[in-house]
């Protein structure tokens, strides 16, 4: 294994105040045989660290599907904020102060960790079609080799929400003397059928685009790739991440700017086809995925999400998480329409740990675990008043 930079460093501040800032590194962490049978050589993972290691003080934070390493500070090449600055960060609900944050790019990802993009060892070719079908717990596993090479006996806490909950929730299963404690945000014991459903409808869209070319677009010499695949799938995707409450009050029946949406205008005849508004609003964040996120990573870690049953091979839903002995929070959206709250109270129901369910109350559905920072801080408190000492 090679390590790209020291372990720890001192939390640096910027011009924003009271803001940790941290850069990537690059960590090699070796070969590992997937649950497939399948191997990856040579896996790169990128991560980011805040705050001094002192041997007991690690806190491993996961991102969601589209989210990456950079979770707090200000990124000095891109000038990008984390996305959970609002919780990270000195004096912030995880204090960098008093803990070592530990936040990596997922297997499969697009930001630095091997994924679909990835020259294979074999050939230095983009892996491609050859990507091999990925779990949550191949991710974990992973997580495990970079949590060794750090040399992280154990995790004081465990934070994750949708996909990275998921991961969360492995890592109680699968490591659990590894694991303090742990939160449980906007995510669920196993994929439900409207899950799989919503989430197989964008894989389609991405790989019936013409530019997909079985998954090997990396290799056109132009370069694009499926790209009105992905920004439709991203479109599916944010609709389900938002509630119709929310897109009622913000755009109703309101028309793009000057453009007339009831115009004489038939779709795949006219480019100026006049739009409502909510149509606009959902092509930008089409349009904004597209700009930093790979195809193939998209479809490879939403084929990830579809599988993902924390019981499969294990017994029950309510045998594992019967299991589970460390302090558990567990947080459910009561607007979410993608991961409904139903799904996490199961996860509270079961697991004995849980001592309730807590409900963060939010108008932004499924978003409402990266935006209703008052309330998931409260609960990230919880988690981290738990650990034992």
């Amino acid at each position: 294994m090679s390590l790209d930079g020291e372990l720890s460093r001192p939390v640096e501040h910027s011009a924003r105040d009271g803001l940790a800032v941290s850069q990537k590194r690059f960590i090699n962490v070796g070969t590992l045989v997937l649950e497939s049978g399948i191997e990856i050589p040579d896996i790169t993972v990128a991560y980011q660290t805040y705050g001094t290691f002192t041997g007991k003080n690690a806190v491993l934070i996961e991102h969601a599907l589209t989210g990456d390493s950079h979770v707090a500070g200000v990124q000095s090449e891109t000038s990008q904020v984390g996305w959970w600055d609002d919780l990270v960060g000195p004096g912030k609900a995880v204090d960098t102060n008093k803990w070592f944050v530990v936040c990596a790019n997922v297997l499969g990802g697009c930001q630095g960790t091997t994924g679909p993009a990835s020259p294979n060892p074999i050939d230095g070719r983009s892996w491609g079609s050859r990507w091999p079908r990925i779990t949550v717990r191949d991710q974990v596993a992973v997580e495990l080799m970079l949590t060794t090479a750090l040399g992280i006996d154990s995790y004081a806490a465990i934070l994750g929400g949708s996909m990275g909950g998921m991961r969360a929730l492995e890592w109680l299963v699968s490591h659990p003397a590894r694991v303090g404690s742990a939160l449980l945000l906007a995510t669920s014991a196993q994929a439900s059928a409207d899950q799989v459903g919503t989430q197989s409808v964008q894989i389609a869209a991405i790989t019936n685009d013409p530019m997909w070319l079985r998954g090997d677009y990396y290799l056109d010499s132009d370069g694009r790739g499926p790209q009105n695949g992905l920004a439709i799938a991203r479109q599916m995707a944010h609709l389900t991440y938002r509630t119709e409450r929310e897109l009622a009050s913000r755009f109703g029946l309101s028309s793009q700017g000057s453009e007339n949406p009831y115009g004489d205008r038939v779709y795949g005849r006219h480019a100026d086809a006049g739009r409502f508004a909510v149509q606009s609003y959902l092509e930008h964040h089409g349009d904004k995925l597209v700009a930093r996120f790979d195809a193939g990573s998209y479809v490879s870690l939403t084929d990830v999400l579809n599988t993902h049953d924390i019981a499969r091979g294990r017994g029950s839903v309510a045998e594992v998480l019967g299991q589970i002995q460390a302090p558990v929070v567990v947080g459910g959206i009561d607007s979410d329409r993608l991961y409904p709250i139903s799904q996490q109270a199961q996860l509270a129901e079961f697991i004995p740990t849980a001592e309730r369910l807590e409900v963060i109350h939010s108008e932004f559905g499924h978003d409402g675990f990266l935006i209703e920072i008052e309330q998931v801080g409260r609960l990230v408190a919880r988690v981290l008043d738990a650990v034992p000492e």
